[in-house]
């Protein structure tokens, strides 16, 4: 590439998106790209024409590794939905009039499911109208619902973080009960689909029983029955841990958080922010039990603990950060980097580019095949799938006492 690059990300940060960052950057250099640009704060930053550079802050001995230990979005991230191109034309010259200015070839958008939409709509409109200018999507997501690629950058550490906290919480729970058990209920992250909830099963090991029920949104939630599932736990067990997906709903088509609150509020994208669904069902089996009940929602902790995270995952995400510059240099645009699993004993993962429009606003869910007929877990085939992902760890830089990070100024 004869120009600059510009790199941003976008949605939900996770433990390693950072280290996508990392990767573009990496390659870009290595090809003798002039100037790497950082998008602060996505597209709705860069419409702005707010833009950082990134030599200064990994050109240098200890840049890149430390931003691979960081977590959250190191260039700012944003939740905002591009509108559609007809009517609204203007936006979308905006973003070329800028990349014209900063002599920008290539833009890199790490994300989920809409920052793909982004990259196909910035896409689309440059092929419609005879731009130059190319447009790849670096996948990223804690949910692991895009399609096509075997798994998500951000799952396997998000992943290992769900596991080991399950099981600290697990053995936390059966110090008591010597009299009635104590009903855990933890609540996981995963709106539509239950990659994340899933990964509790993996707490299960020779040290850890494991969760006695995991609830996934791919099946409807039943609050009779599980109610009766708690009581029977109870009634044969001293300690009772359940995990349920905050995006579990009813027969209805309402989430179980809006039982509790019928007013949840929407994000840009219509989006339902979802919140307080273990306490709603802790509460409730509590004034139907009488049992001592504890709710627990691990919240952004998901996606924040880079201390935790997976090695695996840390340098797949700055694999596919490094080949979307590669695709890009060979004359791609409008794909995303997929993850390609090509063996499991060993694990091997490779990467390809993939037609944009195959994953942008398109969930995949947990296989049927995956979940127990009860409906209230995991197989064998799921833990096959997920275990390699959150294998491996890197140490973090500490500090005095804690973690060292690198911070935009």
């Amino acid at each position: 590439m004869k120009g600059n690059i510009v790199v941003g990300q976008s949605g939900g940060p996770t433990a390693v998106i950072n280290s996508s960052v990392a990767g573009v950057y990496a390659a870009a250099k290595k090809l003798g790209v002039k100037k790497v640009y950082g998008m602060v704060h996505g597209i709705q930053g860069f419409l702005a024409d707010k833009l950082c550079d990134l030599d200064e802050y990994l050109d240098n001995e200890t840049g890149v590794e430390l931003l691979k230990r960081t977590p959250s979005a190191f260039l700012g991230s944003c939740r905002f939905k591009m509108p559609k191109i007809e009517g609204h034309e203007d936006v979308y010259e905006k973003v070329f009039e800028i990349m014209e200015k900063h002599d920008i070839e290539c833009l890199f958008y790490t994300g989920g499911n809409d920052s793909m939409d982004t990259v196909k709509m910035l896409s689309d409109y440059a092929a419609a109208h005879n731009k130059p200018q190319r447009f790849m999507g670096v996948p990223k997501t804690i949910d692991n619902d895009l399609p096509i690629t075997d798994h998500c950058p951000g799952y396997g550490s998000a992943a290992k973080y769900i596991a080991t906290s399950m099981k600290e919480v697990i053995r936390d729970n059966s110090s008591f009960g010597v009299e009635k058990p104590t009903v855990l209920i933890v609540e996981i992250m995963g709106r539509n689909a239950g990659w994340l909830t899933a990964a509790a099963a993996l707490a299960k090991d020779v040290d850890c029983e494991g969760a006695d029920a995991i609830y996934l949104p791919e099946r409807t939630f039943d609050v009779d029955a599980f109610m009766a599932k708690v009581k029977d736990l109870a009634a044969r067990k001293s300690s009772v841990v359940i995990a349920v997906s905050e995006g579990i709903k009813v027969a209805d088509g309402r989430y179980v958080c809006e039982l509790a609150n019928a007013n949840v509020a929407v994000d840009a994208f219509g989006h339902k922010q979802m919140s307080g669904m273990a306490a709603y069902l802790a509460q409730a089996v509590a004034a139907e039990t009488g049992l001592k009940t504890r709710a627990i929602e691990f919240s952004t902790l998901q996606r924040a603990a880079t201390h935790l995270a997976s090695l695996t995952d840390i340098n797949e995400a700055f694999q596919v950060g490094h080949d979307a510059v590669l695709a890009a240099e060979d004359g791609k645009t409008g794909m995303m980097i997929t993850l390609d699993r090509n063996g499991d004993d060993p694990y091997q993962c490779g990467t390809s580019a993939y037609d944009i429009h195959a994953s942008a606003n398109v969930e995949r869910a947990v296989p049927d095949e995956w979940i127990t007929e009860d409906g209230c877990g995991l197989n064998e085939g799921y833990e096959k799938y997920a275990r390699p992902l959150i294998m491996g760890e890197l140490q973090p830089l500490f500090v005095n006492g804690t973690p060292r990070h690198l911070v935009r100024k």
